[in-house]
């Protein structure tokens, strides 16, 4: 059994989560078994804290979350541990509004903390922005004339056929203090936030609190916006469901996320009794 205390870092979609959006009751189970015995639980995700809160509570952490893909850092349970938050430009963030309404792009979504503004409403995207259990409603309106506020990150919708167009207009224009990601087919979303922001940047400011060391911080994830962290990580896991480019950069590739591979390397990596319920 390995004691050295380690820092796991764990993103949601993809990687924690099955494709219904749960944690596995075997996957729960080793993770409070691996709190218990001393080590360190976090959770890295995309998701706004409003999108992620649920799964934090469920796992019973007092931890650090990174959300918003590194935009914002914060300790929901000790307000004295810090927050971080690194938004866009609200002026910068109406320009590329005006971008986005001048390629006819099908929707635009900004992200202020926890409050989300949804231009056009969707019902994909509001359903999974606006669960059931979220107190706090979608703010759906023309999101240049409601947004009066530094955004943490911006999503843009274009149409298939204008995504590459758009990224490259967006591209010229931004200034380098702003970073663009294109997610690809088949989401054909464009991610706009401010540049250095990313999941490894938050995950260093987390283990320097904790004074753990990179070769003892473990990290999943399946997407581009995990390759910072995967890469900074000592031990940097990729899904078996996981982008070719992430599994490039990572240490292993363990079992998809459908098939529990986060409980599965875990069990192996700190050799713990496999679970059984």
């Amino acid at each position: 059994m390995r004691t050295k205390q380690h820092l796991i870092v764990l993103d949601l979609d993809g990687t924690l989560l099955t494709n219904k959006k749960t944690i596995t009751p075997k996957t729960k189970t080793l993770i409070t078994k691996l709190i218990n015995q001393g080590h360190i639980v976090v959770i890295a995700t995309g998701r706004s804290h409003r999108m992620s809160s649920f799964y934090y509570e469920h796992l019973n952490l007092n931890t650090p979350i990174i959300n918003s893909n590194g935009a914002l850092l914060h300790h929901p349970k000790d307000k004295n541990w810090g927050s971080f938050h690194q938004p866009l430009d609200k002026e910068f963030a109406h320009d590329i509004i005006d971008m986005s309404y001048a390629t006819d792009s099908k929707n635009i979504l900004a992200k202020v903390i926890d409050s989300i503004y949804l231009d056009q409403h969707d019902d994909r995207i509001l359903n999974f922005y606006q669960p059931s259990n979220q107190v706090e409603p979608v703010i759906i309106g023309r999101v240049k004339e409601k947004l009066q506020t530094d955004p943490t990150i911006m999503l843009i919708y274009p149409d298939e056929s204008e995504v590459d167009k758009l990224a490259l207009q967006l591209a010229s224009y931004l200034p380098d203090s702003i970073q663009l990601r294109n997610w690809g087919p088949p989401f054909f979303v464009l991610e706009v936030m401010r540049k250095g922001m990313n999941k490894a940047a938050s995950l260093k400011r987390i283990a320097d609190s904790f004074n753990i060391p990179r070769e003892r911080i473990i990290a999943f994830g399946d997407e581009g916006n995990d390759i910072e962290m995967i890469d900074y990580a000592g031990i940097g896991i990729a899904m078996e469901n996981a982008s070719e480019e992430l599994k490039q950069v990572a240490n292993y590739v363990t079992d998809s996320n459908e098939n529990e591979g986060v409980r599965k390397f875990l069990e192996s990596y700190f050799k713990v009794d496999r679970i059984i319920i």
